[in-house]
Order: C-alpha cells, then structure tokens, then sequence
C-alpha cells in the first residue's frame, strides 16, 4: 500500500490520460533531426488593447555545457510585435509538471492567447469543444514560451543522448536550464526581464531551474510564480513513519467537506474556517500524532471526535484509521453513501463511485473532466492555428514511453547514500539569498489534493530564510484546485495577480 499511495502523489498531473503515443526509440546513436519551426501571425484585443504577435512553434536542437547536441526540444513561443526594445519586454518561460507532463494544460488553460472552454466543475459534453480568444493571458504584459520537456511535446533525445539522461530530478532542471539559456541567446533576449512559471511538479522543477541559471550559466531571474506548489515531496507523500502529509493535508480535508457541505455545523466564512483548522492541525492534532501509541485512549477520543467535526468523515472511520486518513482515503470515503467520489486535482468535482468497497479513490472526477476537452482542442490548435506539420508528433506526456521511470535523488540534499525524499526548497532559498532581489509569487487552490495550500505554507516556514528575504514571497488563494485557472472568477484573479507581480505593482 504504501507504494501504491507514494506513486499515486508522484505523478501530480494527469497519470490517467491514455492519449500518449511513445516517442522514437533511442538507439546508440539518435540522427540529429531539422529544427522544427512553424511561424504565424494573430491579433488579440486584452483590456480593450489591440495586441499583435508572432506564434512560433517548434522545437530546436539542444546543445548541453559540453557543447553536444543532445535533444530536440519542443516549445511554442508568442511575442509582442512592434517591440523596439526588447530588453524592456519581460519574457516568461512557462511549463507544467508531472514529471512527465507537456505544457498543454498552462498553454490551453491560462498563458496562451487562445484558451479551450470547459464545464467547471462538472462534466463535459462530447466534442466538438469550444476555443476562444484568452482574456486571461498575460501577453499583454510578457512574451511567454511555453516549454515541453524531454519525452512531451516534439521533444526526445539524440544523438549519443537517450531519453532517461532527462528523466530525473537534476537532469531535468539542467535540460530546461539549458534551453532556456539557448532560447536567451537564439533571440537577442539575455536583457530582458525573466520569470518563470510552472505548475505542480513545475515548481519543484523552477526552484531548481532560478538557482542553476543563476550558479552555473550567469542568467539571473527576476521572478518566479509557483502555481499549485511542491518542493518538498515529503509533504505529500504519506510516507510510512513519518506523519507530517497528515495534518498538511487536514485543512484541504475541511474546505472539501465544507464544499460539499458534509459538516454538521457548517461554519459561514471558510477562511475563518480554514485558520481555526491550521490551528488544530498544527497544535493538537500534531502533538497527538507524534505520541503514537503513547496516545491514550480517551486523548484519540478527543482528537476523533474534532477530525471528525472539521473533516465530515465519521468518528467510527478516524478511529479505525489510527487518525491516519490519506489522501485517496479521504476522496473515496468522503462521498462514498452517495456513491461518489471526489477529485483530487480539484475536489470540488465528483464522479460515480463504482466500487463502494475499496479503500482508495481510483480515478480522479476532475482530470476525467477537462481532459478530453483540453487534448482535442490543443491538438486542432496545434496543428491548425498554429500550422505545425503533422508529421511531428505532440505527446501529450511521457508516462507510456519506452523506460519511463524518474531518478527521484536531488544533490543538494544531500550524497551520502541514504534515501532522501527530493526537496528543491533548497534550491529557492539559495537562489534567493545569493540574489535578494529575487521575486516570488505563490499561487494556491483551496481545493487542491495534489498539492495542499497548507503543505505550500510549511514548506516556506522552513525554508530558513532571513527575515528581510520574506517580504519577497507573496501568497495568493483561490476559491478552486489544483488547476485554478478552469474556474472563471479565478482565472481572471490569476491573471492579475501574475501580471500586477511582473510589473512590480
């Protein structure tokens, strides 16, 4: 079981699409392919401006620090047009995670200038979908370049390389360090103001990436939004003898119960709500964890009895649980005498319950939702707005290619041996305290499994930075999960509060 949960909570985006296709097989050696690059023109109006760019998708060939051409690397970029200088443009270099997801659900979702209309937060019909232009995205402010790791998109490896050289904590943050570098000097843009923007497992992936750039290639970021955060796995991974995921993932508990309205006494203001259960999760609860079986009997009563006025699950059920409930626990036990589940990228979405024995969640209601959606509409976009010839291939994400399986130890933790559950917070806090000048906005859903706000804010508190160096980390909280951007008020907040962070407002 406790293998099964681990893996479940490695892959944090979209695990059960089977629209994958497996990229070329690696032999010794790889033929270095053509570029790929397809260049068009569009308009779009954004807070009543009229904004002209150029779209170019492709890919390159990616040369590593010893100057070998190592992958074909896929990425779709929009720039401003009419720009006379460009080192006033900021440019933010956007993905999502996985690890081994494409950049498609960013790209559809919020950065791009064109976006896919999907059903929040229920089902959705059959195709054909609808596309229409994003008032959301931020191109009114930055360029974006949107970027596939190796295994996704058209990316995959040549020459001597193979594939599983990218996949794994260090190797990804060095491809995407590296790209991002060539990109700079492909377009003139090593003046201009950077971000980056990733998503789940990207924003492991960004703290490495800021302080790599920054330590090894002399390219310094101005700023970096984490979206739906982890950069410490331990938090979430429920790892057997280790009780922290427990009381991180508590206050997601109780906004999904609140939602779902599963508390006997709902509360009227969920913030409120939500500050009395960090409280309890920090403090008792915590404190009752850490006994173990040194917890007496009328202690777990107590501490029963409270999980069960704030989680909606019954005092019998937290009882037999040990006051342990993980996360497909939760989503399978919380709906299960209405004979449905909840999601767990966003648990304000439900689906059918087909197996009202089992212990754990097995699907997610939310990722079953938007998908289908989300890889038709990108697929007619890619190859049709944006003219990308269709013997490229875009892989959707790697979780079916040949010898898939991430190298999941970081060097910054630490090499001496011992098993280390990855942490990129060590990355960020060196980025930032070799660079005080360096920005972070932290964007959270409230109703986000995959990666619980609660999580997101312990993980800064031990990130041991000096007290001058907090004020450059602001936080922001959406009425939506992990994918906050699909719910409307909150996309449209999401655009604010990135574009206002890179304008310095």
């Amino acid at each position: 079981m406790r293998k099964r949960v681990y893996l479940f909570l490695l892959l944090l985006c979209f695990t059960s699409i089977g629209y994958t296709q497996t990229p070329p097989a690696i032999n010794d050696t790889t033929p270095i392919p053509a570029p790929v690059k397809s260049v068009t023109k569009h308009s779009i109006t954004i807070n009543g401006k009229l904004i002209n760019y150029t779209a170019t998708a492709g890919a390159i060939i990616l040369k590593n620090e010893k100057d070998e051409q190592v992958a074909l690397y896929g990425y779709t970029a929009y720039t401003k047009d009419g720009e006379a200088d460009a080192a006033k443009r900021p440019i933010t270099f956007s993905y999502n995670g996985g690890p081994g997801s494409s950049s498609m659900w960013l790209h559809l979702g919020v950065m791009g200038p064109r976006k896919v209309v999907v059903n929040d937060p229920y089902d959705n019909p059959p195709p054909p979908y609808k596309m229409e232009d994003n008032m959301n995205s931020i191109l009114d402010v930055s360029d974006i370049v949107m970027i596939d790791p190796v295994g996704t998109g058209l990316s995959h490896a040549v020459g001597k390389a193979k594939n599983k050289d990218f996949w794994g904590v260090d190797q990804d943050i060095k491809s995407v360090s590296w790209f991002i570098k060539q990109y700079v000097t492909d377009n003139d843009r090593w003046n201009s103001p950077k971000f980056l923007l990733g998503e789940s497992y990207g924003t492991m992936r960004s703290a490495g990436v800021a302080n790599y750039l920054q330590e090894n290639l002399g390219l310094a970021v101005n700023g970096i939004v984490l979206v739906s955060v982890v950069l410490d796995l331990r938090t979430l991974t429920f790892q057997q003898g280790d009780d922290i995921s427990y009381p991180l993932h508590l206050p997601t508990y109780a906004a999904t119960a609140w939602y779902h309205n599963k508390l006997a006494n709902k509360p009227a203001d969920l913030n409120a709500f939500l500050k009395e259960v960090r409280t309890f999760a920090s403090g008792e609860y915590l404190a009752a964890l850490t006994k173990g079986d040194q917890l007496t009997d009328a202690e777990k009563d107590n501490i029963a009895t409270k999980l069960a006025s704030y989680t909606g699950l019954s005092k019998d059920y937290l009882l037999k649980a040990n006051l342990r409930v993980n996360e497909p626990q939760f989503t399978q036990e919380l709906l299960r005498n209405e004979h449905m589940t909840v999601g767990r990228l966003d648990s304000r979405y439900k689906g059918i319950n087909q197996d009202l024995l089992s212990e754990y969640s097995v699907f997610d209601p939310q990722s079953s939702a938007v998908s289908p959606p989300f890889v038709a509409s990108f697929m007619n976009y890619y190859y049709g707005d944006l003219k990308v010839d269709k013997s490229n291939v875009y892989h959707v994400n790697a979780y079916s290619a040949e010898g898939f399986d991430w190298d999941w130890k970081h060097a910054k933790n630490g090499g001496g041996g011992d098993p280390v559950t990855p942490n990129t917070g060590t990355d960020l806090a060196e980025a930032m305290s070799h660079n005080p000048n360096l920005r972070v906005l932290v964007l959270n859903g409230l109703y986000d499994l995959a990666t619980p706000f609660f999580a997101t804010e312990y993980t800064f508190d031990h990130l041991s930075l000096e007290k001058k160096l907090k004020q450059n980390v602001t936080f922001k909280y959406y009425n939506a999960g992990h994918m906050m951007y699909v719910e409307p008020a909150s996309a449209a907040a999401f655009k604010k509060d990135v574009a206002d962070f890179i304008t310095g407002k």
